[in-house]
């Protein structure tokens, strides 16, 4: 794409195991409610053989799985992502003919050779001990049940199947930029999910994934001298036959499964008061300078632990995870994989914002395909929160940079709608701006408008009800309406499923009187500071009426304004210098300029 397409600056945040004997009780079992809520529940049984010279491993894997939906299921679908990593696939393609490719693809899947692609192929699959059939399309694999899944039923899935990791290209893969073996996320057959929607078996294209809550038991069996990190508490001592050892983990509650290996693993961890134990796998042949940050990381990572166990909800399980991998950052379950030759800021910057993902996507199970906002933008929020608590020099505003990405989009022109499917935007610049910048804008003017403490509140009350679920954007909306009692509908709506956008303007000061004006289709409440001409100020307050009331403040509340009226004038009480329309700059007009008036 060329840089006239986009007249806009995308502040995009691209950053996106370990293994000790751990209790697991800790981790929240699901009770479902009597409100109607239901979700599918999903065991693994998995044992696998990895051939590290040759980058192939076979798989069987049992699957029980719980069919908790009032439908009678007769078909189901697996995710087999490593197909994506051969010439013609859609990913291949997409990244070929979208206008601005990803640099990390670019045409580099079209150019593998057969024993550089990624593949999973399933060589057998059976229902509670009979053969079914099953296609394989793309990175999904169909298959048509003889016998339907009745509402509450059990099924046992029996398969066997075989694959190979691709060149290090997006995420997952093997001999990664910085020389890490083997980077394995998304890397078995995985259950698609289903809910009140229907099925989610979207094709593997570029974005990242959705999956159903479950319990782990995986046997690895690789070369003795790997060292391995992953999803899960290892089970015991790994045990040795000839070349090679393997390992049994175990993961409760999870809807993911990741590990990494490689023989020159650094293993270092950290014992957190009152847990969890971190653990940190590194490559012992970085610079010295690389060494030394990925040992300054290791206190700072438990006091980003800490802040988000403070701020959203305790972390469950007893490790996490922070591994040199992938290809930038991305979040797994207990762990992230993250690249390592960076400077300290960059990799605490890259930390902060996986380990968010723990909350905002992990235990907060969002569809990250329709959903991409809630994931991304509330991550990018709560660690950039997070950061600046952890700096020397605060910011007085530091999520300025994700405000002025999305004012710099919705004034582009090219702005889509939140709802628009992760893989659905036409640039891939547009879909960052929005999924990060204006999602993560979503939450902090969701403050603006409800009052920082609620916002607080609201946060933890999330967590606190949709942990280990998978909640929608509503359910943030509902949650934020209940613990303050305001009707908030209309915020979801305009913001995130429009590209209506917020402007307001001083149109006159006469005196006394100060006229307002909606230039924008979207309405807010507004906070204003008004400077009288002998130099004292005051603040005022004026609630949208459609809240049906208003957030608690120490300015001066005045009448409601109507949105369906233009225009807003009152009478101050002294005669007026000059006018601010949103002073803390929480409230995301687009076009500030309009936003301050001053009589010369």
């Amino acid at each position: 794409m060329k840089k006239a397409i986009l007249n806009f600056t995308v502040f995009v945040l691209m950053f996106s195991c370990g293994a000790t004997e751990k209790p697991t009780q800790n981790t929240k079992p699901l009770t479902i409610p009597n409100d109607g809520y239901w979700q599918q529940h999903v065991d693994y049984d998995m044992e696998i053989d990895m051939d590290v010279n040759t980058y192939q491993y076979v798989g069987k894997q049992k699957l029980v799985y719980t069919n908790n939906s009032p439908d009678v299921l007769n078909r189901v679908y697996y995710h087999l992502y490593f197909n994506a990593f051969q010439p013609g696939s859609e990913m291949d393609v997409r990244s070929r003919t979208i206008a601005d490719p990803s640099p990390k693809i670019g045409d580099r899947i079209s150019k593998l050779q057969p024993n550089e692609i990624g593949y999973i192929k399933v060589n057998s699959l059976k229902q509670n001990g009979k053969t079914i059939s099953y296609e394989t399309v793309g990175t999904v694999l169909e298959v048509k049940l003889d016998q339907p899944i009745q509402p509450g039923e059990k099924v046992t899935f029996d398969m066997d199947f075989d694959a190979q990791v691709p060149v290090q290209i997006r995420r997952s893969g093997r001999n990664n930029k910085e020389g890490v073996a083997l980077s394995m996320t998304q890397w078995y057959p995985k259950l698609a999910e289903y809910d009140d929607e229907g099925w989610h078996a979207d094709p593997y294209i570029a974005r990242e994934f959705h999956g159903v809550w479950g319990d782990f038991d995986v046997k690895l069996t690789i070369d003795k001298n790997y060292v391995v990190g992953g999803t899960g508490y290892l089970k015991g001592d790994p045990k040795v036959s000839g070349n090679k050892k393997t390992l049994h983990f175990e993961a409760p509650n999870v809807h993911d499964f990741t590990w990494a290996a490689d023989p020159d693993f650094i293993h270092d961890t950290l014992e957190m008061p009152n847990g969890p134990t971190l653990h940190f796998y590194y490559k012992k042949d970085l610079e010295p300078k690389y060494i030394e940050n990925w040992k300054n990381l290791q206190p700072d990572t438990a006091k980003l632990m800490t802040y988000f166990s403070e701020n959203i909800g305790q972390y469950p399980y007893d490790q996490y995870s922070v591994i040199q991998g992938g290809d930038g950052g991305m979040e797994y379950a207990m762990c992230t994989l993250i690249t390592g030759q960076r400077s300290y800021g960059s990799l605490l910057g890259v930390t902060a914002h996986e380990m968010a993902h723990t909350w905002f996507q992990f235990l907060l199970a969002t569809n990250e395909a329709k959903h991409e906002w809630m994931d991304e933008g509330f991550t990018s929020y709560i660690s950039t929160l997070a950061e600046n608590e952890l700096s020397a020099t605060k910011s007085d505003n530091p999520l300025n940079r994700s405000y002025r990405s999305y004012i710099a989009l919705a004034n582009s022109g090219y702005e889509q709608p939140l709802t628009t499917h992760a893989d659905r935007y036409a640039y891939n610049q547009v879909y960052g701006a929005a999924a990060y910048s204006k999602g993560a804008v979503f939450i902090a003017q969701l403050g603006y408008i409800i009052g920082e403490e609620n916002l607080k509140k609201t946060i933890k009350k999330y967590y606190e009800d949709f942990s280990f679920k998978h909640p929608k954007p509503m359910d943030v909306v509902r949650t934020a309406e209940k613990v303050t009692d305001l009707e908030l509908d209309w915020y979801l709506m305009d913001f995130a499923q429009t590209t209506n956008t917020v402007d307001y303007g001083v149109k006159t000061v006469d005196g006394k009187s100060i006229t307002l004006e909606r230039i924008g289709l979207m309405p807010m409440p507004i906070d204003l500071s008004v400077t009288y001409t002998d130099g004292t100020t005051e603040a005022f307050y004026i609630p949208l009426q459609m809240m049906r009331g208003e957030k608690s403040t120490s300015a001066t509340i005045i009448d409601d304004w109507a949105w369906a009226m233009p225009t807003y004038m009152f009478e101050a009480k002294k005669a007026v210098k000059s006018v601010e329309i949103d002073p803390s700059q929480m409230m995301a007009d687009v076009k500030r300029e309009n936003n301050a008036f001053t009589i010369e």
